[in-house]
C-alpha cells in the first residue's frame, strides 16, 4: 500500500510524478475538460487507484465505457503500443502492468445491474418536490402529506403508497381535518402532484422506489483480496430523465452524510464519490437546495467520503461549492466564442499559477490524455499546477460485452439480496383495506336503511288497512241510511211521476 495515487508525469520533461495524496484526497475535487479529452480515462484510473489502495468507490457510468474497469486490458488491444508508450515517456513503465478491478454493477431499472431503490420516506418531501418540479405551494402540500403519514403509522414505500395517500387526503372528510391541522391542503395541488407522480412513472421511477431499498454498507464493501470495490451505476438509461439522475445521487450523497459516522481526518477515504455530469446537479436548484447541496459537500468529508464531481468547465459548478474543492484535473477546453473563453479564464483562475507556462493559454492547447494537474500537498496547500500526461489505465478501456456483465452479476456479493422485490404493508394496503372497510360498513348501513324503511312500509300499510274496517254499529248505520235513501228516494220519484196514491 502506498500513501499516494499516482496520476501521470508532468513538467517540461513530463517524467516528474504527480500525485494525489490519500489523506488529502478527501478534500474532494474536480475532473473537468471538453468532450473527447480523456475526462473518462482520468475517472478510470483514479477508480483504479482508490481501489487498489483498499478505497471503495462509487461512480455513475453515463456512457458504458467505465464497465471496462470490470476487465484487464490486454495485449491485444489496439492502443497498446501507445500505452506503453506513454508509460515509459512518463517514467511508469516498471510499474505498468494490466490488472482488472472488482466491479459490482448497480441500475436503477434492473437490467445492465442489480436494482437499486429506496423508499419514498426516504428520499424525503424536499428531494421528491425537486424531482417533480412542484411549486412552493405544491411542496408544502407535500410536506404536509408526509407530516400525515407519519402521524397515522402509514409507511411510505413505493409510489402507489404516496398516491393511495393523496387521494385519501382528497376526500372531502379527511382533507378538511387535515386542513385544520396541518394547514390547508387545495385539491388543485392535490391534482397537481398526482399529475407529477405520473410523469415520474413514464420515466421509469416506480422501478427505483421500493424494497428492498439499498443498504449503504454494501457500497462501502471491500474485495477478497483487500482491494476496494468499484460500484458502477449503470447510467445510459437513467440519463435520459436528467432530474432523476441527478436527484438520486444527491440523495444518495444526502444519506451517506446522514448516516455516517464522524470520523475525523482519515489517513484515507472510507469512500470514494464520483459524480459525472455535474451540471445537472446544479442546473435550476431552487436557492434552498442549493443551500444543502453546498452543506453536504462542505461536512461530508468528516464522514471519510471524498466527492469528486466531473462536469465539462468548473464554471458548471456554483463559486461556493468550487472552493470546497482542493483537488483539481482540467483537460482541454475550447474558447471559439466569448462565452468559452471567459469559462477558460475561470478555469486557468482556480490554478496556482506556474510561472513556467501560462495557463490559460494551455489549457486549449492540451491534447487528449493530457490535463492540468493541481492537488494538495501535506499542508492542505494546492500545489502549482503542472502540465500532466495523464497514466494510461491498468483495466480495459472500453465497455465490456453483455455476457461478461451477466457473469459478473451472478457472482456479485450482493447478487442475492437486490435481485427480487418485495412488496411489505404499507400506505397504500393500509389504506386501500380503511376503504373496503368503509365500503363494507356503508353497504352494511345501507342495507339496514333499507330494512327500516320496508319495515316502516309495512306499518303503514297496516295502518291504512285497520282504517278502511267498519264496526257492526257503522255498518248498520250505513245500511240503514242507504235504505232510508233509497225508500225516500222511490217515494219523491212516485210524486213527481204521479204514481203515488191519493
Amino acid at each position: 500500500m502506498a500513501d499516494a495515487i499516482y496520476l501521470g508525469g508532468g513538467g517540461p520533461e513530463q517524467n516528474e510524478a504527480q500525485t494525489l495524496l490519500l489523506n488529502r484526497a478527501n478534500r474532494h475535487g474536480i475532473i473537468a475538460g471538453a468532450t473527447g479529452t480523456g475526462k473518462t480515462v482520468t475517472l478510470q484510473i483514479l477508480a483504479e487507484g482508490f481501489s487498489n489502495e483498499g478505497v471503495p468507490v462509487f461512480c455513475a457510468d453515463v456512457k458504458g465505457d467505465l464497465s471496462g474497469l470490470a476487465k484487464s486490458g490486454t495485449e491485444t488491444f489496439k492502443l497498446h503500443d501507445a500505452f506503453t508508450s506513454r508509460a515509459t515517456k512518463i517514467g511508469f513503465a516498471d510499474a505498468y502492468t494490466y490488472h482488472d478491478t472488482p466491479v459490482v454493477f448497480w441500475d436503477v431499472f434492473g437490467k445492465k445491474g442489480h436494482p437499486v431503490r429506496a423508499t419514498i420516506s426516504e428520499m424525503g418531501p424536499t428531494l421528491l418536490a425537486r424531482l417533480m418540479d412542484l411549486t412552493e405551494t405544491q411542496e408544502g402540500v407535500l410536506n404536509v402529506a408526509f407530516e400525515y403519514a407519519d402521524d397515522e403509522g402509514l409507511l411510505l414505500l413505493d409510489l402507489k403508497d404516496l398516491q393511495k395517500l393523496l387521494i385519501h387526503l382528497g376526500q372531502k372528510e379527511v382533507r378538511d381535518d387535515v386542513s385544520l391541522r396541518y394547514g390547508n391542503v387545495a385539491t388543485a395541488s392535490l391534482s397537481a402532484i398526482q399529475r407529477s407522480l405520473l410523469g415520474l412513472e413514464r420515466d421509469g421511477a416506480e422501478d427505483f422506489f421500493g424494497e428492498p431499498a439499498l443498504d449503504l454498507k454494501d457500497l462501502m464493501r471491500t474485495a477478497r483480496d483487500g482491494r476496494g470495490i468499484v460500484n458502477i451505476l449503470d447510467s445510459t438509461r437513467l440519463i435520459n430523465s436528467p432530474k432523476l439522475y441527478s436527484t438520486f445521487l444527491l440523495w444518495l450523497l444526502s444519506e451517506l452524510f446522514e448516516r455516517l459516522p464522524e470520523v475525523g481526518d482519515p489517513d484515507k477515504p472510507k469512500l470514494v464519490f464520483f459524480f459525472d455530469e455535474a451540471h445537472l446537479l446544479f442546473k435550476d436548484a431552487p436557492k434552498a437546495l442549493l443551500s444543502k447541496i453546498e452543506q453536504v459537500v462542505r461536512l461530508i468529508r468528516s464522514k471519510g467520503v471524498c466527492v469528486y464531481f466531473v462536469t465539462q468547465n468548473p464554471r458548471d459548478l456554483p463559486d461556493s461549492v468550487l472552493a470546497q474543492l482542493g483537488n483539481r484535473i482540467q483537460h482541454a477546453l475550447r474558447a471559439y466564442t466569448p462565452t468559452e473563453r471567459k469559462g477558460v479564464r475561470a478555469a486557468s483562475d482556480s490554478f496556482r499559477p506556474n510561472p513556467d507556462f501560462d495557463t490559460e493559454e494551455v489549457i486549449t492547447q492540451l491534447g487528449t490524455g493530457e490535463a492540468l494537474v493541481s492537488t494538495l500537498d501535506a499542508k492542505s496547500a494546492p500545489n502549482v499546477v503542472q502540465r500532466t500526461l495523464i497514466r494510461p489505465p491498468s483495466s480495459r478501456l472500453g465497455p465490456i460485452t453483455d455476457r461478461e456483465r451477466a457473469e459478473i452479476m451472478a457472482d456479485s456479493p450482493v447478487a442475492s439480496t437486490y435481485d427480487e422485490a418485495i412488496d411489505r404493508e404499507s400506505a397504500y394496503e393500509i389504506l386501500l383495506e380503511k376503504e373496503e372497510e368503509a365500503a363494507r360498513e356503508a353497504e352494511r348501513l345501507a342495507r339496514e336503511e333499507e330494512k327500516a324503511k320496508r319495515e316502516l312500509e309495512k306499518k303503514k300499510s297496516r295502518t291504512r288497512s285497520r282504517s278502511r274496517r267498519q264496526t257492526p254499529t257503522e255498518a248498520a248505520v250505513k245500511t240503514a241510511t242507504r235504505t232510508f235513501a233509497r225508500d225516500f228516494t222511490r217515494y219523491v220519484l212516485r210524486g213527481i211521476l204521479g204514481s203515488r196514491k191519493r
